[in-house]
């Protein structure tokens, strides 16, 4: 029987979700684009290892906006991606739950380790099947996918091709006929053509690799052994970059949880859930997070003050505070502390900070103030209501770089809102003041 969906809501849009099984830990799937939680109850196969799950957990599942029975969302300016982790909190909150493990598959599981890294007191683990945290190639990442492969994805997806994607998604069930009847009508049940391209093209341009250092909770990374979209090498470097991660190899090339040698993942997977206490939490990991950090400063603020005289300037200040405050807040934003001349603030994410530094911008000019802004996402520590950290000292340098009105960023920012319809300016490379190595920068395009 397939369990009644019921609907969260983020903002007026609408997220399809299942819950199944009462168990004393509540177990979250992010299949991300490539699966329809009415497709899994298509089939006893299919179905057999979430049953198995939900013997041992509340076992959650949705479909990601813009897939299976959720709302759509704008192909030509998808969300930024820390809004995928918008729709995981969205729905955690809709079943009343505070903590909960996230099973992260393929493109699912990137939103997942930014929840680990940014929110690790709402997550209780995580387990990442086929799930790289960056796919395509670069000078520092030589595992990904090279150009060639990159135009293979697109143009599989842009033709349609749906029996070449389900005879690589499925090596173990095709060829067979009957089969593939159910995979046509399987891939179909996920999106639109238009949709997959689009969400596909997001897939290829996502990075975490910059979070995974900062993920503190326990990890278990799964790989099937022949599994053909990606090479295990890409979920091996998760594995490796999150500390204390586990990595497990298992027999067999299919895409999904089902199918091929399902047994001993699903086994790895609920032995993997039996050493989590629910109950209990690292205090490490609440004292110690990734997070958005935004700087700004007023420019010329010492001859603004000479210019305008003691009690004018004062006035300013206090006029620019309780605007800065106001406007940070309204993004989902704190203000940390003011700086005399700026604030220094923090956020869950990167697209937020941007919003908030683009509107408090517009808003100070307005009142006569300039100000540069400088934003980065790294690791902090929380220091009762302060932060501190390698991350927080970034933030600052990167602001040292931009010029009146600029909203300079690290390139860890703009690699977390991919997908989104901000747009950047290449800055150069940088040596940042006592900060290791060099950095690129870019500064944020006028809207």
């Amino acid at each position: 029987m397939t369990p009644e969906t019921k609907y969260a809501l983020i903002g007026d849009d609408r997220i399809a979700y299942q819950i199944l099984g009462e168990g004393p830990l509540d177990v979250l799937i992010s299949h991300g684009t490539f699966s329809s939680i009415d497709a899994i109850w298509a089939m006893a196969e299919t179905s057999a290892p979430y049953l198995r799950l939900a013997s041992v957990c509340r076992l959650i599942l949705y479909d990601r906006l813009g897939t299976g029975w959720s709302d759509a969302v704008p192909l030509g300016a998808l969300p930024p991606f820390e809004s995928r982790w918008g729709e995981i909190r969205a729905v955690l909150d809709a079943v009343d739950s505070r903590r909960a493990v996230i099973i992260g598959v393929q493109d699912g599981g990137p939103p997942a380790m930014f929840g680990a890294a940014t929110s690790p007191e709402l997550v209780a683990g995580l387990v990442l099947f086929h799930s790289p945290a960056r796919f395509r190639q670069s000078e520092d990442y030589p595992i990904g996918f090279d150009e060639a492969t990159v135009q293979q994805w697109r143009t599989m997806m842009s033709s349609w091709d749906i029996d070449s994607m389900i005879q690589m998604s499925f090596p173990s069930r095709t060829p067979n006929d009957e089969f593939l009847q159910w995979g046509r009508k399987h891939m179909r049940s996920l999106a639109t053509p238009g949709a997959m391209l689009a969400y596909v093209e997001e897939m290829l341009n996502t990075d975490v690799t910059d979070l995974l250092p900062a993920i503190s909770v326990p990890t278990l990374v799964l790989h099937r052994r022949d599994y053909r979209w990606s090479p295990a090498e890409l979920d091996r470097y998760v594995a490796e970059q999150i500390p204390g991660a586990r990595y497990v190899e298992v027999p067999g090339g299919d895409a999904g949880l089902y199918f091929e040698h399902s047994a001993p993942m699903i086994e790895a997977i609920t032995g993997f859930l039996g050493e989590i206490d629910p109950r209990t939490r690292d205090r490490r990991a609440t004292e110690r997070m990734m997070a958005t950090i935004l700087f700004t400063d007023i420019v010329a603020s010492t001859e603004q003050a000479q210019q305008s005289g003691d009690n004018e300037w004062v006035h300013q200040l206090d006029l620019h505070d309780s605007v800065s405050r106001q406007l940070i807040a309204r993004h989902g934003g704190r203000v940390v502390k003011t700086t005399g001349d700026g604030v220094l603030a923090m956020f869950d994410g990167p697209g937020r900070g941007l919003r908030a530094a683009e509107d408090l911008s517009a808003s100070l000019a307005r009142l006569g103030l300039t100000v540069r802004a400088g934003l980065h996402t790294g690791e902090v520590e929380l220091r009762g209501d302060d932060v501190a950290g390698m991350g927080v000292h970034i933030a600052s340098r990167v602001m040292s770089e931009a010029g009146p009105s600029e909203i300079m960023v690290s390139r860890t920012v703009k690699d977390l809102v991919v997908g989104s319809d901000l747009k950047f300016e290449a800055r150069g490379s940088h040596h940042l003041k006592g900060v290791e190595g060099d950095w690129d920068l870019y500064s944020l395009a006028a809207g």
